[in-house]
């Protein structure tokens, strides 16, 4: 009882702090307007610390004792592990670059950022359709809020909305699609399912129930065909919701595709079908999302459609249906959360001056101040792949992966979308170095952001240069999915 009670401390703790970030940020005055997200982000901190701690001293989660838990809803392994540090790590940094952005330095903005983390944890942990549906819709009714928090602009409640009725639809179409399952399997428990849907011979049913899953996955990491509500909502939300909304949802969207198809419930059953859909989905979700980036203005819009090309990539992983292909899918993740963010952090610091988000708007940033210009760089070169950023070996795990299994061929596309990508992160980077600027003014920097710029460069750098450790712990995690 004792380890399933410490199994969910994060999330208890995560609750926890919701409610007291709720109370102390609820009229929130002067300087104190700016403490409630310190508070949210020591509170974050320390959960962080708590998870890592139970894991390094405690041995939870272990190999060593059961994993399924709480009448087999919940699932503690190191894949759980890997996606709570990634989701409580991006709301750490993400509360503490919001500090800067006056209009959401509110209790309730905080604490649906920490309860949309819950939700994550819930998602990456679910070992149970039911659970896995509540987790997403927990997260999803958090960010339909956030989206929409700035009600002094006119985009932001646009994107709410749009978010809601698109997310409202997936959510239904998935879910239908988890009724068939119960209906022929008569489980609800993925291992259940898969146990029978393994033993059974092919149905039409599971296969349509199939692909109504794999729209409300497509939707939540934005890939081809599902994609088209993501440039709207990434530029009218409030960046720092953007900022965990590209990361953070996307990464809690591939956590439940790992856990459905590679864990056997929907992916084993007639693989051949499958991996032809996933690499289908992989090659037009990354070309369409780099060709369509290539002629954006507003750089929320342009990193919306370098979202959607980071997607088609992951996806590359997945299609190789091995532990190394997961392990690297995960790692990619890792690195993507912490260099999107390292982006949007910039971008938060240089719209308050600027009061937009064009490409434009970062012209001279080099001259107006050389640190963000830095950490601006870091980002653009991870996200294109350039050493030595986290990037360039997140992309090689991959592409090896696939080379690893014979998709030499897909990997060669990957490559060549990479080049693709260049020219769009190469022509904001000219913006940055080359251009004049438009306005002299110095941009200031807050201790709490530069702290999270600081972790954030840092780890983009270390993830460039000794990428072994991370990588060994998501492909030893990955295992999991092949036992």
């Amino acid at each position: 009882m004792l380890s399933s009670i410490l199994a969910l401390t994060p999330e208890i703790a995560l609750t926890i702090l919701a409610a007291i970030i709720l109370v102390y940020g609820r009229h929130p005055l002067g300087e104190r307007r700016k403490q409630v997200g310190l508070v949210s982000a020591m509170g974050l901190t320390l959960i962080l610390a708590l998870t890592v701690g139970l894991w390094l001293f405690a041995g939870i989660p272990s190999a060593n004792t059961p994993d399924l838990m709480w009448g087999g809803m919940f699932r503690n392994d190191g894949i759980t592990l890997i996606f709570r540090v990634l989701f409580i790590g991006t709301a750490v940094v993400t509360s503490l670059i919001a500090t800067d952005v006056r209009r959401l330095q509110h209790g309730e903005f905080f604490g649906l950022i920490i309860l949309a983390t819950v939700g994550f944890n819930m998602m990456a942990a679910s070992a149970d359709v039911i659970m896995l549906y509540l987790a997403l819709e927990t997260a999803s009714i958090a960010f339909y809020i956030l989206a929409g928090f700035a009600t002094d602009e006119r985009r932001s409640p646009e994107a709410g909305i749009k978010y809601f009725v698109y997310g409202a639809f997936a959510s239904s179409v998935m879910l239908y699609g988890f009724s068939f399952l119960y209906g022929f399997t008569g489980q609800t428990n993925i291992n259940e399912i898969a146990n029978v849907v393994i033993n059974q011979p092919p149905n039409p049913l599971v296969m349509l129930a199939s692909v109504m899953v794999l729209v409300g996955f497509g939707f939540k990491v934005a890939a081809v065909p599902f994609h088209f509500w993501a440039p709207d909502v990434y530029e009218g939300a409030p960046t720092p919701v953007t900022a965990i909304l590209s990361t953070a949802s996307k990464a809690a969207g591939f956590a439940v595709f790992l856990r459905l198809f590679l864990g056997g419930a929907l992916g084993l059953p007639d693989v051949e079908n499958w991996w032809a859909i996933v690499v289908a989905m992989s090659i037009a979700t990354m070309t369409l999302g780099n060709l369509a980036a290539i002629w954006q203005t507003n750089i929320k819009r342009l990193l919306a459609y370098s979202s959607v090309a980071q997607a088609g990539y992951i996806l590359i992983g997945l299609a190789t249906f091995t532990p190394d292909g997961a392990g690297s899918a995960m790692f990619y993740l890792l690195m993507y959360a912490v260099t999107n963010v390292a982006a949007f952090g910039v971008i938060i610091l240089v719209s308050n001056v600027s009061g937009s988000d064009e490409v434009s708007d970062l012209s001279g940033l080099s001259r107006r101040s050389p640190w963000l210009a830095l950490v601006m760089l870091l980002a653009l070169l991870s996200l294109g792949g350039i050493p030595p950023t986290a990037g360039f070996f997140a992309k090689l795990f991959l592409f090896k992966a696939a080379v690893d299994v014979g998709l030499w061929w897909l990997a060669a596309i990957g490559i060549f979308n990479a080049f693709i990508a260049l020219y769009y992160y190469l022509n904001v980077v000219k913006y940055v170095y080359l251009y004049q600027p438009t306005d002299e003014q110095t941009i200031p920097v807050s201790g709490a952001s530069g702290l999270a710029l600081l972790i954030t460069a840092l780890l983009i750098v270390y993830l460039g240069v000794m990428p072994d450790a991370f990588f060994e712990w998501t492909s030893q995690a990955a295992l999991a999915f092949f036992s």
